[in-house]
């Protein structure tokens, strides 16, 4: 099998278990029969493993089949496209850590207005991850690796769309007033008037640090997915891991200061 195609599989596997296991009946389903914390931890395996597994792939075979765009090689686009990747690695760091308070984390069910970076786009982790991969979609001096670049533009966009309206679904009135007076393309809530930019409450540091990796990275590239992939693996997997554990424990926090703050509401 040519290396592009079975890349395409596997991210529809991939994508395919994500949306498939995340739809309404499913998901109830699953739920019911294995509790929400089974629920997570069956999902969170499978994606750990069909990842890995289009990861490895990709790692062993990047440098074979066809010839992608190559446009690197074309002086007037090279320094253009590596400059929207690393604008895009900066987006997707400000997103990382923005998330833990923001309206779409995973177990957070409060949602506050918005601010800072979501001022101008509410999913800066996933728009700031399909920017480095569009760039790579036409950087690639491989079709295997268009593809595998496509694939994380896709599902990004794509995952953008459907966690709203999965939140709105779950939190009801105030999420869609936070969907309202936000936008997915960054500025466009802000250009449209139904949103303002508050530089002060720009994340300038986590920016900062974000062009810093960009720029590592680019010092590196040839050895991100050296041993079959097992370095961008274990960051994706743990990293992830680390962010969903952070999350809940910090709405589990949240939880209990809401306990020790309904008695003093209640005699107040």
């Amino acid at each position: 099998m040519k290396p592009a195609i079975a890349v395409a599989l596997l991210w529809l596997v991939f994508g395919g278990l994500h949306v498939g296991l995340a739809t309404r009946g499913v998901r109830s389903r699953l739920t019911a029969a294995l509790g929400e914390i089974g629920f997570q931890l069956v999902f969170s395996a499978l994606a750990a493993v069909s990842f890995a597994a289009l990861v490895h792939f990709f790692a062993v075979h990047r440098n074979d089949g066809a010839a992608g765009l190559a446009l690197g090689a074309v002086g007037a686009l090279r320094w253009p496209l590596v400059t929207v990747a690393v604008l895009g690695v900066a987006l997707a760091t400000s997103g990382i850590g923005s998330y833990l308070g923001s309206p779409i984390a995973l177990f957070n069910e409060r949602v506050r207005p918005p601010r800072g970076i979501e001022r101008i786009t509410r999913h800066s982790f996933f728009f700031g991850v399909a920017l480095v991969a569009l760039a790579h979609v036409l950087l690639a001096t491989h079709l295997v690796g268009a593809v595998f670049a496509a694939g994380f533009a896709a599902l990004t966009l794509g995952g953008g769309r459907h966690q709203d309206r999965k939140l709105a679904r779950l939190r009801g009135e105030p999420y869609a007033d936070y969907l309202a007076s936000t936008s997915f393309v960054p500025f466009a809530a802000i250009l449209a008037g139904r949103q303002r930019l508050v530089l002060e409450e720009l994340p300038f540091s986590t920016i900062l640090v974000g062009v810093g990796l960009g720029i590592g990275f680019l010092a590196v590239h040839d050895s991100l997915f050296a041993h079959g992939g097992a370095w961008f693996i274990a960051a994706v997997l743990l990293g992830a891991a680390w962010l969903s554990f952070e999350t809940w424990r910090a709405n589990q926090a949240g939880r209990r200061a809401d306990r020790r703050e309904a008695p003093m509401r209640g005699t107040a």
